[in-house]
C-alpha cells in the first residue's frame, strides 16, 4: 500500500538519493505535488513508426532498422557511422561519442528502435547521437501517448524526470479539490471547470496521441484556476490579518508639511496632491499603512515620502528610507537633506562606505531615536541597526529588494507603516493578481515643463554620426550619458566595454571634461564623479547602467544606450528616464548590433514608439513574462507554477467572484484549497 502523499517530501520517491535531490531543488521541486505541477514544455510523438523513406528533415521520429554497415571513419573528428534499413529506405546514425561497447554492439545485423531528428548531409538523411535502443527480439510498439519533455537543470536527463512523474502520477493529486470546479453545469461541454484534477494532470504528462492543443490548454487552464484562486485568497487572508493589525497613528500635528510646500519652489501635479491625500488618509489611522506607490520615470515619486516622513517627524518617531543603490541613497539623502533640514529635520546617510568610528556613532543616535529620518542601501536590514521608534519604512524600487530584506526592515518596528515605491510602472493585470492585498496609488501624470524625449535606434556601424552630431551640442554645453552594459572587455567583439569606451570617447571628443562611473569604483570615486556631473564640471558621464534609477540632472539632454539589444524594456525606459528632466530638448539614441533578432527588434520598436510607462509595461509583460517584469526570478517573491498571468488574464475576474463567495459561504473550502497551493515564499508576500 501506497503511503505517500503530494506533501511527501520527493527524497522519498524511489530512485531519489541526495544527489538527485539537490539537483530537483533548484527546479523548484521539494515535495510529490511538485512533480505534478511540473508541466512539460512540448511533446514527441512516439507513438508511431515512420518509415525510413518517410523521414524528413528537421522533424524528429520514431523509427526502427537493421544495421547494414557500420564502420568509424576519420576526418576533423573520429566518428562511428552506422548505416540502417527498414527495407523502406536507408538512414546514417552518427556518433562522435562512443565507447568500444558501443562499436562492438552496433554491428551488421542488429536490430535498433531510434528516435531522433535527422538532418540532411550529401550523402542523404543522416542523425547525431539519436536516442537508441538494442532490440533483441520482437520490437515493442510504439508507446500510447504522446512523450512529455519537461524544463530540466544540468545533469538531470528526460527519462529520469519522466520516471519521477510517473511515481507522482500513480500516487495523485491528493490535495483539496473544489467540488463547484467540478459540477459547474452552467459551464460549457469543453470548459475546463467540467475537468477533473487528475485528469488535467494525466492529460498534461501523458497525453493521448489524438490530443489536440485545444485539450492541453483546456487541462492547463483546470491547474491554472485552482492556482489563481488560491493567490486569490491568500490576498483576502492578508487583507484581513492587516486589518487586524495595529499601529501608531501619524495624524497631522506641527503643520510641517505646509512649510514644506510653501518652500518647494514649485507647484505639486494634481497626481501628486491626489496621492499626498492618500498617503496621508492611511498614516491617520492606527491600521498600519501599506500602500504601493506607481509612478512613471520622473513623475516625483520621492515628494510624497518626504511629506510622509514629516508627519512620523511630527511625532518623534523615525522614518527608514531603503534604496537599492549607494547612488540612489545618495541622491535621497541630498534632497531629503534640502527639504527637511530647513524644518529642524534631520537626515542622515548609512551606507557601507562609512569608517567604523563613524558608523558606531550614527548607530548609537538612531538607536536613541535621535535622527528622525534614516536613508541607506541593503546597511537598514543588518541586525546592527536598531530603531528606537521606528513608524515608517520607505522601499523605494521595491522588486530590487529580496522579500527576507524587506522583512527585516518591516520587524525593526512595532507595526511601521510602509510606504513602496517604484518607477517602474506595474501593467493593470499584474497589479490585480500580485499586488490585491496593498492599496495602491498611481502618479499618472508628469511635472510641467517636462519635454518630449525624442528616441532614435541605429546601427553600431553609425556610431561616428553619433559623436559628430554630438560635438555642437556639448559645446553650447548640453551634458551626454553614454552608457555601457560591461566594465571588463569581453570575448565578442560586438560587446563594448565602459573602460575602453571611456578612452576611445576622450580621443574623439578632446576637450570634453568627462568623468567615468561603473559598480567597481571606489565609493568616494562614484560620489565625487556623479556630484561633478551634476554640477555641469563634467559634460559627459560615461556609466555602466548604475545611474539606471534616481540620477536626476536637468541639464542632462542626452543618453546614448550601447548594445541596447541586450537590455530588457523596463531598463531602457528608466534609462531613458535619466534626460528630459529639465526645459532642454533631450534625445535617446538607441545603438545596437547590424542584425537584431526578432524580440530585440520588437522592444527597441517599443522604446521608440512610445515614452508612456505603462505602455512600455505592458509591452515588456508580452514579451518577457510576469515573473521577469516584477523582478521576481532574482527576489524569491511568490511565483505561479502553472497560471501565466498574460494568457490567463481572462480568468481573473471570474476567479475573483468565485473566491469571494466561497469566503462567504464555504470558508472551509477556501482554507483547504489555500492550504494545498501554498508554498513557503507566499507567507512573506505582505512584506
Amino acid at each position: 500500500m501506497n503511503t505517500l502523499s503530494g506533501i511527501s517530501p520527493i527524497k522519498q520517491l524511489k530512485g531519489v538519493g541526495p544527489a538527485l535531490e539537490i539537483k530537483l531543488a533548484k527546479l523548484g521541486l521539494f515535495v510529490v505535488r511538485d512533480l505534478l505541477l511540473h508541466i512539460p514544455l512540448r511533446y514527441e510523438d512516439r507513438t508511431r513508426f515512420v518509415p525510413l523513406s518517410l523521414m524528413r528533415p528537421g522533424k524528429a521520429a520514431l523509427f526502427h532498422g537493421e544495421i547494414v554497415e557500420s564502420s568509424v571513419v576519420f576526418g576533423r573528428r573520429r566518428s562511428l557511422i552506422v548505416t540502417l534499413t527498414d527495407g523502406t529506405g536507408y538512414l546514417q546514425i552518427r556518433l562522435f561519442h562512443f565507447s568500444r561497447r558501443q562499436q562492438n554492439e552496433l554491428m551488421a545485423g542488429t536490430q535498433l528502435r531510434c528516435f531522433g531528428e535527422p538532418r540532411f548531409t550529401g550523402r542523404g538523411l543522416e542523425i547525431a547521437h539519436p536516442e537508441y535502443r538494442v532490440v533483441h527480439g520482437e520490437i515493442e510498439p510504439p508507446e500510447g501517448v504522446l512523450t512529455p519533455v519537461y524544463p530540466t537543470t544540468e545533469g538531470m536527463g528526460q527519462t529520469r524526470l519522466r520516471k519521477l512523474v510517473n511515481q507522482a502520477i500513480d500516487i495523485g493529486w491528493d490535495g483539496f479539490e473544489l467540488p463547484a470546479f467540478e459540477s459547474n453545469s452552467a459551464a460549457p461541454a469543453n470548459s475546463p471547470f467540467n475537468l477533473g484534477m487528475n485528469a488535467a494532470i494525466r492529460l498534461l504528462h501523458r497525453p493521448p496521441a489524438e490530443c489536440t492543443s485545444a485539450d492541453l490548454e483546456r487541462a492547463q487552464q483546470r491547474l491554472a484556476m485552482d492556482e489563481l484562486l488560491a493567490h486569490h485568497l491568500l490576498m483576502k487572508e492578508r487583507q484581513v490579518i492587516r486589518l487586524r493589525e495595529r499601529g501608531v497613528p501619524l495624524p497631522q500635528a506641527g503643520g510641517l508639511g505646509r512649510q514644506l510646500l510653501d518652500q518647494l519652489g514649485f507647484e505639486l501635479t494634481n497626481a501628486q496632491k491626489r496621492c499626498v491625500r492618500e498617503l496621508f488618509s492611511d498614516l491617520d489611522r492606527n491600521q498600519p499603512m501599506m500602500r504601493l506607490v506607481q509612478g512613471d520615470v520622473g513623475s516625483g515619486k520621492t515628494i510624497l515620502a518626504a511629506f510622509a516622513a514629516i508627519r512620523a517627524a511630527e511625532h518623534g518617531a523615525q522614518t527608514a528610507i531603503m534604496a537599492p543603490t549607494e547612488i540612489l541613497a545618495e541622491q535621497h539623502y541630498m534632497n531629503f537633506s534640502e527639504w527637511l533640514s530647513p524644518l529642524g529635520i534631520e537626515v542622515c546617510l548609512l551606507t557601507g562606505r562609512l569608517s567604523a568610528a563613524e558608523r558606531r556613532h550614527q548607530l548609537a543616535r538612531i538607536e536613541a531615536a535621535e535622527v528622525p529620518v534614516v536613508i541607506g542601501t541593503h546597511a537598514l536590514f543588518q541586525q546592527s541597526v536598531v530603531f528606537g521608534n521606528l513608524a515608517l519604512a520607505v522601499i523605494d524600487e521595491q522588486h530590487r529588494f529580496g522579500v527576507h530584506q524587506r522583512m527585516a526592515l518591516k520587524h525593526k518596528g512595532k507595526m511601521p507603516h510602509q510606504l513602496i515605491m517604484t518607477a517602474t510602472p506595474i501593467p493593470r493585470t499584474l497589479t490585480m493578481a500580485i499586488y490585491a492585498d496593498l492599496d495602491i496609488s498611481i502618479i499618472d501624470e508628469l511635472p510641467k515643463g517636462r519635454q518630449p524625449i525624442q528616441t532614435r535606434m541605429l546601427p553600431d556601424s553609425r556610431r561616428e554620426e553619433v559623436i559628430d552630431w554630438l560635438r555642437p551640442r556639448l559645446a553650447k554645453g548640453d551634458q551626454v550619458y553614454w552608457v555601457c552594459n560591461l566594465i571588463d572587455p569581453s570575448d565578442d567583439p560586438k560587446l563594448h566595454c565602459v573602460t575602453d569606451l571611456f578612452e576611445d570617447l576622450r580621443k574623439a571628443l578632446p576637450g570634453t571634461p568627462a568623468a567615468l562611473l561603473h559598480g567597481r569604483l571606489p565609493s568616494s570615486d562614484k560620489s565625487a564623479n556623479m556630484a561633478a556631473f551634476k554640477v555641469a564640471e563634467t559634460k559627459l558621464l560615461v556609466a555602466t547602467t548604475v545611474i539606471e534609477v534616481g540620477v536626476d540632472v536637468p541639464n542632462a539632454s542626452v543618453i546614448v544606450i550601447e548594445n541596447s539589444e541586450r537590455l530588457g524594456l523596463a531598463q531602457l525606459h528608466q534609462l531613458r528616464g535619466r534626460v528630459g528632466r529639465g526645459s532642454r530638448k533631450s534625445y535617446c539614441v538607441l545603438l545596437h548590433t547590424d542584425k537584431l533578432g526578432k524580440f530585440a527588434q520588437s522592444r527597441l520598436d517599443a522604446m521608440v514608439a512610445s515614452q508612456d510607462g505603462f505602455f512600455i509595461a505592458e509591452k515588456d509583460l508580452e514579451l518577457r513574462g510576469p515573473g521577469d517584469v516584477l523582478g521576481t526570478r532574482q527576489t524569491g517573491e511568490a511565483q505561479f507554477r502553472v497560471a501565466d498571468l498574460m494568457r490567463d488574464a481572462q480568468l481573473l475576474p471570474g476567479i475573483g467572484e468565485l473566491g469571494d463567495r466561497l469566503l462567504a459561504e464555504d470558508p472551509d473550502s477556501a482554507t483547504a484549497v489555500l492550504a494545498t497551493w501554498a508554498t513557503p515564499d507566499w507567507g512573506y508576500g505582505s512584506v
